[in-house]
């Protein structure tokens, strides 16, 4: 008995270790470390509540939002009275979009500690989320959309700007590419009437291609894949300072991702729109699971658009994504998506090419895990770290590439230390092109060049690079700091 005393005891203290040492790595921004050491701390000692709590803080950081929220409702079976769990497993709702769950457990703390004006204000704040969507759901025109009632003709250029024109309101041009590269470089705008412009002819553009469109290398040209680019701007002008400017001769994809979360997703995601006009056959966008509604209010997009333009622009931009390709596929060998693979086998890529993709990304189905999906290392399916999506193997990989007879997929969607990641047997990459995401991650960024005649992946990594003193999630929703 007493043996058994000692030993009980010796792990009750090495998980308290564990768990001091995993808050260390914490503060250090260390998250994956500090996650692997709570969870040997919970291995030791399953009955603790703090050490679930403080790993689903971790997995916040690291957007494992599914995982976060199991682990903060078990912190709160643990022990009904533990506050923080009430709070993370709200972050974890709110991060998923699901406001109304999130409020359940902001009701839950305020009940419990009336008279906490912390927890008061962050129920207020909830609260006013919903009652807003509520709203503007009620109000919403169902009959006509914000591209066919904009009054483009009376928006008149005032005499003061000085930034780049569309000559005569005509076609994008190399010049007028340049120039809006630079002017957003040096924190300049663009005037909204070429703004609105360039939105509405992007959404004509998009609305006439298919879900999944086919991309032609030839022997003899090179083909650049990037992934998430979160709003970095200063990262994507060096992109093209390494690469070169797109052009027929230079194409691109960038893989989804393009905004929220870093400050400046206003000038990527038209400097990105900008070119597409511009190339239209040698410029390619995937949607990623952040061109969308409910991840633009909470991540920044939404009041990014607001603060610098309109809210009616921003309901614009909506409209937009919803057109976006859900996936690409190179000389019919390569298939290129932001998230990944699907909970089902015998998915062909005709079904992808049918999705009706012209709304906002459903909780299920192929259109959600061609945004949302991730790779595991074992093999088969699981629910997903996020909460959303599946969990693919590697037999799942091989069997999808078998059934449409393809070489390999590429998808972004998830940090990677050196920018990108060869899995499952190399037969899935993931490619993630904003380095030291958020300002803390310290990964570097990458990009694929891919060459028509052998479609073998060469990686390019970079350091990211300085930008003005705006911080990431500048625009994000407040609630979203207060919980962190």
């Amino acid at each position: 008995m007493n043996g058994e005393l000692e030993i009980s005891i010796g792990k009750l203290e090495e998980a308290e270790k564990c768990k001091e040492s995993a808050n260390i790595l914490f503060k250090k921004m260390m998250y994956n470390e500090a996650i692997e050491l709570y969870s040997k701390a919970i291995d030791l000692n399953p009955n603790i509540a703090v050490y679930y709590g403080n790993r689903s803080l971790a997995y916040l950081k690291t957007e494992c939002f599914g995982y976060a929220l199991n682990d903060a409702t078990k912190a709160v079976e643990l022990d009904k009275n533990y506050i923080k769990g009430y709070y993370r497993r709200a972050a974890a709702y709110m991060s998923l979009g699901k406001f109304k769950q999130a409020l359940r457990d902001f009701e839950a703390v305020t009940k419990a500690r009336p008279n906490d004006k912390d927890a008061k204000s962050k129920y207020l704040e909830c609260n006013k989320i919903i009652k807003k969507i509520a709203f503007e759901k009620a109000i919403s025109v169902t009959d006509k959309s914000i591209s066919d009632i904009i009054d483009f003709e009376s928006i008149c250029i005032e005499d003061e700007y000085k930034g780049p024109s569309l000559l005569n309101e005509k076609d994008v041009s190399l010049n007028f590419m340049k120039e809006l590269m630079e002017t957003f470089k040096n924190l300049g705008k663009l005037h909204r009437k070429y703004a609105y412009k360039i939105l509405l002819d992007a959404k004509e553009l998009f609305k006439k291609q298919p879900s999944l469109v086919d991309i032609t290398i030839p022997t003899n040209e090179r083909f650049t894949v990037c992934g998430d680019i979160h709003g970095q701007y200063y990262d994507l002008y060096n992109i093209f300072q390494l690469n070169g400017l797109p052009s027929p001769e230079n194409p691109y994809l960038f893989n989804g991702d393009f905004v929220d979360r870093g400050s400046f997703s206003v000038e990527c995601i038209f400097t990105l729109l900008g070119f597409k006009l511009l190339y239209p056959n040698h410029f390619f966008m995937s949607r990623g699971n952040h061109e969308s509604e409910t991840m633009n209010q909470m991540y920044g997009f939404q009041d990014e658009v607001k603060t610098k333009y309109s809210s009616e622009m921003a309901d614009l931009f909506t409209e937009v994504y919803n057109w976006l390709p859900l996936a690409h596929c190179i000389n019919n060998k390569i298939l290129v998506m932001h998230g990944g693979l699907f909970s089902r086998d015998g998915v062909l890529l005709e079904e992808i090419r049918n999705i009706d993709r012209n709304r906002q990304p459903p909780e299920e189905g192929l259109m959600c895990e061609l945004l949302w999906s991730d790779p595991q290392l074992s093999p088969g399916r699981a629910p997903s770290k996020r909460g959303i999506g599946i969990q693919f193997g590697p037999d799942v990989t091989k069997e999808f590439l078998r059934t449409n007879n393809l070489d390999y997929i590429i998808r972004s969607h998830e940090v990677k230390h050196l920018g990108y990641e060869m899995a499952h047997d190399d037969k899935c990459i993931t490619v993630f092109s904003a380095p030291n995401y958020c300002d803390t991650m310290g990964n570097k960024g990458a990009y694929i060049n891919l060459d028509g005649k052998t479609l073998t992946p060469s990686f390019k990594t970079y350091e990211a690079v300085p930008h003005p003193d705006i911080k990431p999630m500048a625009y994000a929703h407040n609630l979203l700091s207060m919980l962190s």
